[in-house]
Formats: C-alpha cells, sequence, structure tokens
C-alpha cells in the first residue's frame, strides 16, 4: 500500500492545518522581575533589607536603569518590596505591622473600630494530609502536616476558629510553645522562624452550620450559621504553604475586602 504523501497529512481531516503557536512575547521589565524574584526566594536580601540601588541592579542584568524601575515598581505593586523615600527599596516583611496588619486579616468588627485581634492557640498537632489538602498544598496524599488551631478574639470574645494546615517539611520544630510566645501576627512568626514568607493568597467562602466543637469554642449553639473562610496561601513562585479554614461567627463581626 503507497504510503500517504506529505500534502496528504499536512492538514487534518475536516479543518485547516494547525499552526504553532507563536513565541509569547514578555516585557523585558517583567523578566527582570521575575529575576528579582528568584532572588528574594533565594534569601539573597532577607525581609526587612534594603535590595541594591537601580544603579547596581541596571549593571548586573545589563538593562537600563528605567527598565530595573519598571521591575521595581512591578515587585511594589505585588507588595514584594517597599520604597522608603530617600533610603531605599526593602524587602517587604510581615513583622511590619503597619504595612501587613490588615493585609491578610479580612474579618472586621460590625462597629467600625480596627482592632487587631488576640490570637489564642488551642493545639499543634502533626499528621498526614488527607486528598483535599493534599491537591491545595502540591503534597502527597499521606505526607506529613502541622495542624495548629486558634482562636481570634476581639475585646476578650473569640470571633473566629482558624484550623491552619502546613507541609511538616518546611516546619520542622514548630510548636505551641514556640508559636504561643511569639509577639507578632502569625505570618511574621512563620517569616521570622522558618523563613517562610506569604506574598499572596486565594480565598473561598460559603456559610456553614457550626459543629459541636466549633460552636463551644466560638461560644455559640451548634447549628449557629457561621461564615467558612478557606485560604491557600502562597510563597514565592506561587507555590502554596498553607492551607486556612476559618469558622467566623457574624454576630458582631463582617468580612471586609477591598476591591480596585
Amino acid at each position: 500500500m503507497p504510503r500517504p504523501s506529505p500534502a496528504a497529512t499536512a492538514k487534518p481531516a475536516g479543518g485547516p492545518a494547525a499552526l504553532p503557536a507563536p513565541p509569547a512575547f514578555r516585557p523585558l521589565y517583567l523578566q527582570i522581575k521575575d529575576l528579582l524574584v528568584r532572588s528574594l526566594d533565594a534569601r539573597e536580601w532577607h525581609p526587612g533589607e534594603a535590595i541594591p540601588s537601580e544603579p547596581v541592579l541596571a549593571a548586573r542584568f545589563g538593562v537600563s536603569q528605567g527598565t530595573v524601575r519598571k521591575a521595581i515598581d512591578a515587585l511594589a505593586a505585588d507588595n514584594l518590596v517597599v520604597r522608603r523615600q530617600g533610603k531605599g527599596t526593602f524587602v517587604a516583611t510581615h513583622t511590619e505591622e503597619a504595612h501587613s496588619t490588615f493585609r491578610f486579616l479580612h474579618i472586621r468588627r460590625d462597629d467600625g473600630v480596627d482592632e487587631y485581634p488576640a490570637s489564642r492557640i488551642v493545639d499543634v498537632k502533626r499528621g498526614k494530609s488527607g486528598d483535599e489538602v493534599a491537591r491545595l498544598l502540591g503534597l502527597a496524599p499521606g505526607d506529613a502536616v502541622v495542624v495548629v488551631r486558634r482562636l481570634l478574639d476581639w475585646d476578650g470574645a473569640a470571633a473566629v476558629l482558624d484550623e491552619i494546615t502546613l507541609p511538616a517539611a518546611l516546619f520542622r520544630g514548630l510548636t505551641r510553645a514556640k508559636l504561643a510566645a511569639y509577639e507578632g501576627s502569625m505570618y511574621g512568626f512563620f517569616e521570622t522562624a522558618f523563613g517562610v514568607r506569604m506574598i499572596a493568597a486565594h480565598e473561598r467562602l460559603k456559610a456553614v452550620a457550626a459543629p459541636a466543637e466549633a460552636a463551644a469554642l466560638l461560644g455559640v449553639a451548634p447549628g449557629t450559621p457561621l461564615l467558612e473562610v478557606d485560604r491557600v496561601a502562597f510563597t514565592y513562585g506561587g507555590r502554596p504553604v498553607e492551607f486556612r479554614r476559618g469558622l467566623c461567627s457574624t454576630t458582631r463581626h463582617h468580612y471586609f475586602n477591598a476591591l480596585g
């Protein structure tokens, strides 16, 4: 049987031949941004430290100072660095509460008072990831995880029960005592003690009925409607490093998110 000619195989039946996709174009300043993110991920510059000046970085990458400036502007827009007039550009850090206090905290008091809640650790346990957590954190089912449960109190009353699941490989040595002894935000603790910086998160909200144990911890009746907030937090390179499920009483609180 004769082999078909190249012309006969050039087009799939029923339609024109598919053309190869053109090479993706990425502006030079975004390429420089990517290189800077790699340096941040490698902890070449630590949280709170100044990064090199624009002229130094321009010489390092062989590009114009204007290109570097645009790359740093993009980093600042992503909350990865902070510009300080007359001082330079610094790696953003969760330990600077004025900058990051409410960036990842969306529960607010109904009376409009911006108050950062007190944190009470319920327990810290080790376990194995189930299918859902493994999928969300890029783990294999059964991989070791650390699970932290804590209550967030506003004005002495619990409003949120958080269950925070972390890959054990990234958080070796995390204990209840160390977490309770840290004076600052939990993300500040992760950054300071383990070198894991949360830079972005995705959240999903739904209404649920309070399970008995959660109801007891939050001081509400079992079956009370609660707001369930599921969060996956990411570090550099879009790598997921935390899954958090928060159960929130909305008796005197609400979820707030500024858009635009």
